[in-house]
């Protein structure tokens, strides 16, 4: 199994070069198709399925030797293409999960929605009825009302939790950039990034000019990314980890 993994790579790789296409992508590509065929047959996470990837590679190395150290790029091609391999079935299981969690993420939001209408409307009620006392009593009942409707508390770990929401997709896109393959599950992440991100962003948008400065810059990053996957730019996983970086800067920023 070895060898012919060994061979059939080695193979693909030389027609390449003869035909002039040997580039990362092709390389990532032959990788893939390779271990796609033989790590179906092997179980997962066995030591024979790491055997499989460690060999795969060495055979894209072997292939490559005339070109001395400056391999960095086709290494990092083959190991990408090794992986996207053998995590394939790992991923659709994940794919499957996630969309469970979103599909329970709706129901959950729905709920929420339920609640805080319901107790909207018995404020509102409580509201009413304190037009039958008098305005010192009137007035406490109102003051009461709006300090519970305007929780800073409340507020905060509401935007605490979409921004960590933010991250987290942008974490899950950024790995399905190196491993999943499938553009689709990048973008998909990063919709969700962009969905959870508007959450994180105060309803009153009184903030400073530098903080809102930062919040273009981020906005600006998402639709560079969406680009990116459009265009099948390799320069992809550089944009998301820009991102990511600049998402957690951004949420360091105290209140304005």
């Amino acid at each position: 199994m070895t060898s012919s993994i060994k061979e059939q790579i080695q193979a693909d790789l030389q027609q390449a070069k003869a035909t002039g296409q040997l580039r990362t992508e092709r390389i990532r590509e032959i990788v893939k198709s390779a271990v796609t065929q033989v790590a179906s047959e092997v179980k997962a996470g066995s030591s024979e399925l790491r055997h499989l990837v460690k060999d795969a590679v060495a055979a894209v190395i072997d292939s490559l030797q005339d070109k001395g150290s400056e391999i960095k790029e086709e290494v990092t091609a083959s190991i990408e293409g090794a992986m996207e391999a053998v995590t394939s079935k790992r991923q659709e299981s994940i794919n499957k999960t996630q969309t469970e969690i979103q599909q329970l993420q709706a129901q959950l939001d729905y709920k929420e929605e339920e609640l805080q209408q319901e107790v909207d409307g018995i404020l509102a009620e409580i509201s009413n009825t304190s037009q039958e006392h008098n305005v010192p009593t009137q007035n406490a009942i109102i003051s009461a009302i709006n300090a519970l409707k305007d929780s800073e508390e409340v507020a905060l770990l509401k935007k605490r939790y979409a921004q960590l929401q933010t991250q987290l997709a942008i974490i899950r896109a950024n790995l399905a950039a190196r491993y999943s393959g499938r553009d689709q599950n990048v973008q998909q992440y990063l919709d969700e990034a962009k969905n959870w991100y508007e959450r994180s962003r105060p309803q009153a948008e009184a903030i400073v000019t530098q903080v809102g400065q930062k919040h273009s810059q981020l906005e600006d990053k998402l639709g560079a990314a969406g680009t990116a996957i459009a265009k099948k730019e390799r320069q992809l996983k550089q944009t998301l980890r820009e991102l990511f970086l600049a998402t957690a800067e951004l949420f360091k920023d105290k209140e304005a």
